[in-house]
């Protein structure tokens, strides 16, 4: 018998039906959009219209005011506003890092808050994006981790972190203007708070809704998720998503990994590897990206680049190294440049890519592992604060 707790968590999803109130439109999928509209009144045969009429004012064009909705007839976009709304979360703070990387609070449903990061680049933009309100996975070397997790996050608040950076970019087309396709908005990573993985539901119908073509109309190969390794729920992933994969993955040992990664100690390295060698959309085009934290004297050893060879052996991969982004209290240290560098280089002579992730953001907290609700921190005791961080 299985003793294994079940994968998808025990905890509170916001219904989409706000209290007393209309429904929310935005999170949902199109036939469940159907069965609402048909529920308010419209009648069967033009429900699959309707739907793709709103679905492009909503998510091609930008609009939440039903009353701008002009192909849809007055008397209908009145029923509309009586009830449903198009809601996004609240920008409670925004603040931008001299590297231009933007950092987005925004408050959801319930009052609870979390981080969305933009990060600009030469060749694109990607926002990385939340999955929960917390973390249940208490990575050690993760400021976000050190949060308690409050809950999942609807689909409607996971695209709605999208619609908020596409907003503060002004990235929505107008009506009538010329076409362009420049997109400051091209990349999406599951890679902020929470274990996508841990919201499989809710993660797999907001990436379906940005890769819908009659909408913001993101390609699968601009989305990556990144888990901890989740391990029956990787195959799914490909199957239902099909977008690409990042793995956590930053030690060579289960040792290591079984403090670094506590998930580590029930789904361990082989039998993670074991997954992501016969992940389904695993290929040279589309190559599994293994991230890996450089933490001094832990993990980034000449002994453990090598061993980090020979583990993904077979796996067409790329490995991210990502400089410690340090926090307040953080119980580790970044590896040296030079480690970092001699680290690289065993990897990518071994004829793996090994780029070197530039940390973004340090300054407003909004790098790799550094997110976590500012309003979060600030609830907790003068004594709780100097506890978490040593002074």
């Amino acid at each position: 018998m299985d003793t294994k707790a079940p994968i998808t968590q025990d905890v509170l999803t916001i219904p989409r039906k706000l209290p007393d109130g209309p429904t929310n439109l935005v999170g949902l999928t199109r036939d469940a959009m159907r069965d609402a509209l048909i529920a308010a009144g419209t009648p069967e045969k033009q429900a699959k219209m309707r739907v793709g009429q709103i679905w492009q004012w909503i998510y091609h064009w930008g609009v939440r005011d039903f009353a701008q909705m002009t192909n849809l007839a007055k008397d209908y976009r009145v029923m509309l506003a009586e009830n449903f709304v198009v809601a996004i979360p609240e920008v409670v703070t925004r603040q931008v890092s001299e590297d231009g990387t933007r950092k987005y609070l925004v408050r959801i449903a319930g009052g609870h808050e979390v981080e969305v990061v933009y990060i600009p680049e030469t060749d694109r933009g990607t926002l990385c994006i939340s999955s929960q309100v917390g973390c249940t996975l208490t990575c050690s070397f993760c400021h976000t981790g050190t949060q308690k997790l409050v809950r999942n996050l609807t689909a409607g608040e996971i695209i709605g972190q999208v619609m908020v950076a596409r907003d503060d970019l002004g990235e929505w087309p107008v009506p009538g203007a010329p076409k362009d396709e420049t997109r400051l908005l091209s990349n999406i990573v599951l890679m902020g708070m929470g274990e996508p993985l841990y919201n499989f539901e809710n993660v797999r119908d907001a990436m379906k809704i940005a890769m819908d073509p009659d909408g913001i109309q993101l390609s699968r190969r601009r989305i990556t998720l990144s888990t901890s390794g989740v391990v029956p729920e990787i195959a799914r992933t490909a199957q239902e998503i099909g977008c690409q994969l990042a793995i956590s993955f930053h030690a060579t040992t289960d040792e290591v990994r079984d403090t670094l990664v506590p998930i580590n100690k029930r789904w361990p390295i082989a039998e993670l590897l074991d997954a992501l060698r016969t992940y389904p959309k695993v290929s040279n085009s589309e190559r599994i990206t293994f991230e890996y934290v450089m933490l001094d004297g832990v993990n980034d050893s000449d002994a453990d680049a090598r061993r980090l060879i020979k583990l993904i052996d077979g796996i067409p991969a790329k490995i991210n190294l990502i400089p410690f982004n340090e926090w307040p209290g953080a119980p580790y240290r970044r590896s040296s440049n030079n480690r970092i560098r001699a680290f690289a280089d065993i990897i990518y002579k071994a004829g793996y890519a090994s780029p070197i992730r530039t940390p973004r953001g340090e300054d407003i907290m909004a790098a790799c592992g550094q997110l976590k609700s500012a309003t979060e921190r600030a609830r907790k005791s003068k004594a709780q604060i100097a506890q978490e961080t040593g002074l």
